[in-house]
């Protein structure tokens, strides 16, 4: 144990002991001055502090105060009661503020008191409540602020962790300070009953047991009484004071001491008003003319230097700009700065401002922070955080998505209209601005609001356009989620992965695997849609096979048949018949023949004819399929899937090719159509 927490706990047994040991006179004028001067520093801390969490132990600290003051209270009053004495502390401050008339002094005190409890300690006590309550109610709205600074790119994870943190701390010490505030309403409430218990029965003790006449007992009882009550609420009404600045402090770059004297006298003229008012005062009354004149000169001259102090501070910040400028291009960090760019970017024109602005609500924000949270569910991969700017080179209502600089997608949105895409047929009564859907090429129409409810009555998809470039961004980060998985964002997920499955992961990687050939199969596996939350089996089967093979191609095909029942699932309904495209013998005979081998790997080497033959007839299936409404699906052996799907990939990249291996035993197959050659 350290010698801070061995210090800590010696105190808390202190005050226990005095509750129950009877101290000598001069130990308590030693915990007496103890106690005034532990509660100066807290008040002079809490001055000195910019937000209340850098005094985050003041209601921990504030209990055991008051706690040290009561068990002062509880030794004095034994040591009064008992000996009639309490110290040499206790009879200074009594004879102090007495001053030779009791009556005088004893009122004094009572104004201590007052102000103690009326003023101070009530203002504390509803300061704090409100604190507590409103600071509860606001933290909603602080999370979703954080969320969309972090999705905006403003600021980082760790900096979104961190403010996440500081909210929840600011609402537990503000909670705790409302709790707190109770015990310096109940020590000033027993400050009042004590005094009275020391006159009533100091007058008895001292008339019945120590033969004092009236006006002795009275004398020395109220000089002990009101000694101690000084004693006491010195140090209470310090804690009280400070209770009220830590409760009432705002956030800011300086202390209390900083922020008054700024802020007081950030209006020179003002002084100049105040030094008239005060000149006028002394002129048209009979109060002193020298005092006022004095100080009302004072008033004017502090007035002129504070004026002249801030035409330089102002006209030093108006120059500030323009060196820092010339300085940041000449420094080398400027150009690296520019050679960043954002994994992904979303410009828009200045027409669809309102989309980003909470003001007119605008909820973009919030949509791509759900978009990113829908994606990790669905893919198994964080979403980078989406760089959100407007884009004055683009049209009014365009927006586009970049994808590590590069432009992948765009589109143009009405905001003040509807996007009504067909239910397969055309109604001449729905009017609008003929268009097409940006996420999947379907004909549609921008119809404006008061037509929206016919074109729903004919079976018409209506949708708002926040919702139709939500979908938009989906679509394509979802295409693009292969490129976004680099060699960085692997490591993160075998980080994640390493803590719940940490010997897996050391089978796997550094040997035989390197992070590289992880990440090669991983996006493999996310370009072919398939999802890679499931890493757990991935890894198995990446250890079962990573001593036989370091080839990424035949790896992904070895796990995607450890995903087959996911698979399966992603393109069938349980219990319904997987209609599919199968190949002839003729077609995957020629691709196999066609399959290359070098000592850098295998791939695909077609004849151009057969290659043209082969596309056709796939082109001329999936026309069929549209046609009925199905989605096409292409099946093919094992051996030959991946170069098929090489063979496709640059005509057909959304049509699934999916091996006999990666079916569930219990699927039920229908044949819909064969790929042949001509």
């Amino acid at each position: 144990m350290s010698a801070r927490d061995l210090s800590v706990l010696l105190s808390v047994i202190l005050i226990i002991a005095m509750l129950i040991i009877p101290f000598p006179t001069w130990l308590l004028s030693v915990l007496i001055i103890i106690n005034i001067s532990l509660a100066l520093l807290v008040l002079l801390t809490s001055m000195n502090m910019q937000e209340p969490l850098q005094f985050s132990i003041f209601p921990s600290l504030l209990l055991l105060l008051t706690l040290f003051r009561l068990g002062l209270n509880v030794s004095t009053t034994r040591s009064i009661l008992s000996t009639g004495e309490a110290g040499g502390v206790v009879h200074t401050f009594g004879t102090f503020v007495v001053g030779g008339n009791i009556l005088v002094g004893f009122v004094v005190f009572l104004i201590l008191i007052i102000i103690q409890f009326i003023v101070i300690t009530k203002g504390s006590e509803r300061v704090s409540e409100v604190a507590a309550r409103f600071t509860l109610d606001a933290m909603p709205g602080k999370q979703m602020s954080i969320d969309a600074d972090l999705n905006a790119g403003m600021i980082s994870d760790v900096e979104a962790r961190e403010r996440r943190e500081k909210v929840g701390r600011e609402a537990d010490f503000y909670g705790a300070m409302d709790g707190a505030s109770k015990f310096v309403k109940g020590d000033a409430i027993a400050g009042i009953i004590i005094v009275l218990i020391n006159l009533i029965f100091g007058f008895i003790i001292g008339m019945t047991q120590q033969g004092l006449g009236l006006q002795e007992a009275l004398s020395k009882f109220t000089l002990l009484t009101v000694g101690d009550g000084i004693v006491s609420q010195l140090p209470a009404l310090l804690i009280s004071t400070a209770t009220g600045i830590v409760v009432t402090r705002a956030a800011s770059e300086g202390n209390l001491g900083t922020d008054i004297t700024r802020q007081l006298f950030a209006y020179p003229r003002m002084l100049y008003v105040t030094a008239g008012t005060i000149f006028l005062l002394g002129l048209f009354t009979p109060i002193n003319d020298f005092l006022t004149i004095s100080i009302s000169g004072l008033l004017a001259i502090g007035g002129f230097m504070i004026s002249k102090t801030k035409n330089q501070e102002s006209q030093m910040v108006d120059d500030a700009p323009e060196e820092i400028e010339m300085d940041d291009l000449k420094s080398p960090e400027s150009v690296v700065n520019l050679l960043n760019v954002d994994p992904i970017e979303f410009e828009f024109g200045y027409g669809l401002i309102p989309l980003a602005d909470t003001n007119q609500g605008g909820d973009i924000l919030d949509r791509i922070v759900m978009i990113r949270r829908q994606l990790a569910i669905e893919l198994g991969i964080v979403i980078p955080v989406v760089r959100i700017r407007d884009n004055i080179q683009l049209q009014p209502n365009e927006y586009r998505l970049k994808i590590k600089g590069s432009e992948v997608a765009k589109g143009e949105l009405l905001l003040d209209h509807y996007l009504a895409m067909s239910p397969g047929f055309e109604d001449d009564s729905i009017e609008g601005i003929d268009t097409v859907e940006p996420s999947f090429g379907l004909p549609a129409k921008w119809i404006s609001e008061d037509m929206k409810d016919q074109a729903e009555m004919f079976g018409y998809t209506v949708v708002d356009p926040p919702s139709v470039v939500s979908t938009h961004i989906t679509e394509v980060i979802k295409r693009s989620a292969y490129e976004l998985l680099g060699r960085q964002e692997t490591k993160q997920l075998l980080d994640h992965l390493k803590e719940s499955y940490p010997i897996l992961v050391d089978e796997v990687t550094p040997n035989p695997l390197s992070i590289g050939d992880i990440q090669k199969v991983l996006a493999k596996l996310l370009k072919e849609n398939v999802s890679i939350r499931n890493l757990p089996i991935i890894f198995e089967t990446l250890a079962d096979y990573g001593r036989m093979t370091t080839d990424t191609d035949l790896l992904t095909e070895y796990v995607r048949q450890a995903l087959a029942k996911q698979i399966t699932n992603s393109y069938i309904v349980q219990g319904e018949t997987m209609k599919v495209v199968t190949l002839s013998g003729r077609v995957e005979k020629a691709v196999a023949e066609g399959v290359q081998q070098t000592e850098h790997g295998n791939y695909l080497s077609l004849d151009p004819t057969i290659s043209q033959s082969i596309i056709e007839s796939i082109a001329k299936q999936i026309e069929n399929l549209t046609l009925q409404e199905q989605s096409p699906i292409l099946l093919c052996s094992p051996a030959v899937r991946m170069y098929v799907r090489q063979l496709l990939e640059r005509y057909f990249p959304q049509v699934p090719v999916i091996s006999y291996n990666e079916l569930e035993a219990n699927v039920e197959v229908q044949s819909v159509g064969v790929v042949n050659i001509e």
